[in-house]
């Protein structure tokens, strides 16, 4: 990408980390943390990866995009309304009575989700599902689903990987999330599941390795994803991120898995990635 590609998608990022800090803080509940973390990734997937139409959320020939960690709802509720899918003035009814944005994606009020997600492990043998239809319809549309490190210890995790395998699904990118802390802590201390490569390599799938908060990283990774497409395998995405990613309080603090910030918080969250912003624009 050329660097002026790169200082928009920068820019998009920061402003889908402040529609998070909005809406959770507007819902005084949520989880920001795997949200911020996975920021980077939504920003790239919806502004230069999927072949999609704000206008048109159910067109036919889309990419599908599967939250298989469905509680960083926020996340993608953010890039959506960045994109044009919805009003970004609605984010901060995030959770509220009466709201079309509850805590997880619902794909039957939200423009733009395409798969109802929540229980862990379920979205991603959901998207397979959808590869698999693709292949049987003889349709070119790409399914993109991402899991965070802890539902890795999920057994339909492996069922749904060892299925896509099994059925060549090399249009399907499963992407993890790898920022090391669930909501008990450190996913090392809680279940280990290193290596994570050598178990994705050994299901069948190819894996690449990149800095999910690095523009340059994701193009790369979404690059092999492309050269894979005809091979006869899936691709796996492990993406190395900070948790609370953007927010100085936030980062790497397991605390953050799931509260929102109160007002002071929310504040000097906000001033952060102001700052960020500046950095950025001087750049």
């Amino acid at each position: 990408m050329t660097a002026e590609q790169k200082k928009a998608l920068q820019l998009r990022a920061v402003s889908v980390r402040e529609g998070i800090l909005t809406s959770t803080h507007g819902a005084k509940a949520g989880h920001p943390g795997g949200s911020l973390s996975s920021a980077d990734l939504f920003t790239y997937l919806y502004f230069a990866e999927m072949n999609i139409d704000p206008e048109n959320p159910k067109w036919e020939e889309r990419d599908r995009f599967v939250l298989s960690k469905g509680h960083t709802a926020p996340g993608l509720y953010s890039a959506l309304a960045e994109r044009g899918f919805f009003p970004k003035e609605d984010l901060p009814t995030l959770r509220h009575v009466g709201s079309y944005l509850q805590g997880h994606p619902n794909m039957n009020t939200v423009p733009g989700v395409d798969m109802s997600t929540g229980s862990l492990g379920q979205g991603i043998s959901a998207a397979a599902g959808m590869a698999k239809a693709a292949k049987f319809l003889n349709k070119d549309f790409r399914v993109y689903t991402l899991l965070g490190d802890g539902e890795l210890a999920e057994g339909q995790v492996w069922e749904a990987t060892m299925f896509a395998a099994h059925y060549k699904l090399d249009n399907l990118c499963i992407i993890v999330d790898l920022n090391g802390l669930q909501i008990d802590g450190p996913t090392s201390v809680v279940m280990n599941t290193a290596p994570v490569d050598e178990k994705f390599e050994a299901f069948g799938c190819k894996v690449v390795e990149i800095d999910g908060n690095d523009f340059d990283e994701l193009e790369h990774g979404f690059k092999k994803f492309h050269k894979n497409i005809g091979k006869g395998k899936p691709t796996v995405i492990l993406m190395r991120t900070t948790k609370g990613k953007g927010v100085s309080y936030m980062e790497n603090q397991v605390g953050w898995h799931g509260k929102a910030p109160n007002d002071e918080e929310y504040a000097i969250g906000m001033a952060d990635l102001a700052a960020i912003r500046k950095q950025i624009e001087e750049a």
